[in-house]
């Protein structure tokens, strides 16, 4: 694949956890290099560190967490110049990364959003911080125009809704709206059609594709849906027990899988006119990462 400008890049970050006097080491030794344009997939089962590491780059590792070692560079400002992520540690300086430079999509809607304010009201609020100069009224219309794209009927009506008037799968595009809305350069996606129906979320994965090729936007797609995967990105690293197991482009992923671990998550995959014998597992356990 040809490269265009580097984006992100982490080489040999560690993050650990201190619980109770224990440290659990939830990532070790991980490189990982996202190009402009591009559309990356960092694949695991659940327990795997995919969200830790990616909330690294948003400064939202819990108070117990931190990198200990390694270093993450975001190379996508206006100003051309790199911000070293892993040693941002001042809050004002996170906020102006997050939401311009990279928003992220949180993987559970239900405590995402604010339950006392109406979600037309949080997603504006966004794009008035990142836009000072903005109106309410046309930040307003951005809003709802930016409901409509990502599938929300009656996105004016829905703007004065409070988060529990809303199903599971419309807080969800409320969250994906929220997080695009500000055009960011690089856009983190966990699991961001997991309380969606496969109609919607071929629609959420257009959407991402449309936007990626309007404005250049670079897309991490935190996932264990291989059928996302092979639909929507260009790279992937499989990830178990806080290390990579194998990184390779998409398709060749799935032609020459080189890793069991990665060919067991594609033998687990249900497949249409399969008989009805079990689904294939991986065997064993993932191992505890305290010890």
């Amino acid at each position: 694949m040809e490269h265009n400008q580097l984006i992100l890049s982490a080489k040999d970050v560690n993050i650990q956890f201190n619980l109770r006097g224990k440290v659990l080491h939830a990532i070790r030794g991980i490189d990982l290099d996202l190009y402009q344009g591009e559309v990356l997939a960092i694949v695991g089962e659940s327990g795997s560190g995919k969200s830790v590491f990616t909330k690294s780059f948003m400064g939202l590792l819990d108070a117990n967490g931190s990198i200990t070692s390694g270093t993450i560079d975001y190379y996508g400002a206006d100003d051309g110049k790199p911000i070293r992520l892993s040693d941002l540690k001042k809050e004002k300086d996170w906020l102006k990364v997050r939401g311009h430079e990279i928003a992220m999509i949180m993987q559970d809607p239900m405590t995402s959003l604010n339950p006392v304010l109406k979600v037309g009201r949080q997603v504006r609020e966004t794009l008035l911080v990142h836009n000072p100069t903005m109106s309410k009224a046309e930040a307003k219309q951005r809003v709802v125009e930016m409901f409509q794209r990502v599938g929300i009927p009656e996105a004016e009506k829905r703007y004065d809704c409070y988060p529990h008037e809303l199903s599971g799968g419309l807080r969800q595009r409320v969250m994906i709206a929220m997080a695009m809305v500000c055009k960011p350069k690089l856009l983190i996606a966990d699991e961001p059609t997991t309380a969606l129906d496969v109609t919607i979320e071929a629609q959420i994965l257009r959407l991402m594709k449309e936007l990626r090729d309007e404005t250049g936007m670079s897309v991490l797609i935190i996932t264990h849906n291989m059928g996302v995967v092979a639909e929507i990105c260009d790279y992937v690293y499989v990830m178990y027990a806080g290390k990579i197991m194998e990184q390779a482009e998409a398709f060749e992923l799935f032609d020459h899988t080189m890793h069991p671990y990665t060919k067991g998550l594609l033998d687990s995959i249900p497949r249409i006119g399969q008989n009805a014998e079990r689904l294939h597992t991986i065997p064993g356990v993932v191992p505890n990462l305290l010890h």
